[in-house]
């Protein structure tokens, strides 16, 4: 019985609080100058009975809070989350573009090249096997590119086209051993061959004199030589290491000026040996004494009857 009578008084005290309630409400519809007083005694009578009703509440209003607010900062977060990877895409496609047009404009100052006609075109693939030190182009005979054409960056050269379909082509870097380059160096004027050692090794140079000095830092150009696959001046690379020991002969080695690992477009030369053949001077022809004119016979006399 004390447990029932324990849990009576609370529901008879929220009953009484609110007959009080509708009292004062009604009174104060009512009007009367009593209404005052009356609502600041029943807010003192009250006062404990609310501030108990408020503290038995306040855990679960302060928990459904807790949830709303905590649900409310988990989608604030999942928004903010979202915004910040939409801001880094656009920052990422910001700087491709401005790389994109770095490589654009460079390409546009390729002064080596002379008067020589070019085919813009993109890189599109990598390697096709492991090999041979190729990418793909999205350009081909369509666009007037054939087999052995010199191919360039805005540095200087990349390769020479290996195999081409219509819409595209298959480039040899510089760097692959099968392929071999006439140079010359500046300001030594000293001839040589540069040779491909694979991915991320300088090229090798076979020099015709080894006694001509080839200084570190010294630019080697394409020589351009009668029967060569490229054109006179192109950029090679620059001398890396060079030594001579003894009776050896001096060892040459050049850093492609073209970085293989990050090209993005490049320059079709549309050149051959066969378009652009090298004049040379025709040998002199041994001196022949002038032909004597042969002499005309004189007209027939006219006879006279």
């Amino acid at each position: 019985m004390a447990v029932s009578g324990r849990g009576a008084r609370p529901r008879f005290t929220v009953i009484l609080l609110l007959l009080a309630s509708m009292t004062l409400i009604t009174l104060d519809i009512r009007g009367g100058s009593m209404i005052p007083h009356v609502r600041g005694r029943a807010r003192d009578v009250f006062a404990p009975a609310q501030s108990a009703i408020g503290d038995a509440t306040r855990p679960v209003t302060d928990f459904f809070g807790g949830v709303f607010e905590y649900d409310q900062l988990r989608h604030d977060n999942a928004r903010l989350r979202a915004e910040n990877a939409a801001l880094r895409a656009r920052q990422i496609q910001d700087q491709y573009l401005q790389q994109e047009n770095k490589d654009l404009t460079d390409q546009l100052k390729l002064d080596f090249v002379g008067d020589i006609p070019t085919v813009a075109a993109r890189v599109i693939g990598g390697a096709e096997s492991n090999f041979q030190l190729t990418v793909i182009i999205d350009r081909g005979t369509a666009a007037g590119v054939t087999k052995g054409m010199p191919v360039v960056a805005s540095s200087g050269l990349v390769g020479r086209v290996l195999e081409v379909s219509a819409h595209q082509a298959t480039i040899l870097l510089v760097t692959d051993p099968a392929i071999n380059v006439g140079i010359q160096f500046a300001p030594t004027q000293a001839v040589g061959v540069a040779s491909g050692q694979g991915s991320g090794r300088p090229l090798s140079v076979t020099l015709v004199d080894p006694s001509q000095d080839t200084p570190v830092g010294a630019v080697a150009v394409t020589s351009g030589l009668a029967g060569s696959p490229y054109p006179r001046g192109v950029p090679v690379g620059t001398v890396a290491t060079t030594q001579k020991a003894g009776a050896q002969p001096r060892s040459v080695t050049l850093d492609p000026v073209v970085d293989l690992r990050r090209l993005s477009y490049v320059e079709v030369l549309l050149w051959t040996p066969q378009t652009h053949p090298v004049l040379t001077p025709a040998p002199a022809s041994p001196s022949v004494p002038p032909a004597v004119p042969a002499t005309t016979a004189a007209p027939a006399a006219k006879v006279s009857k």
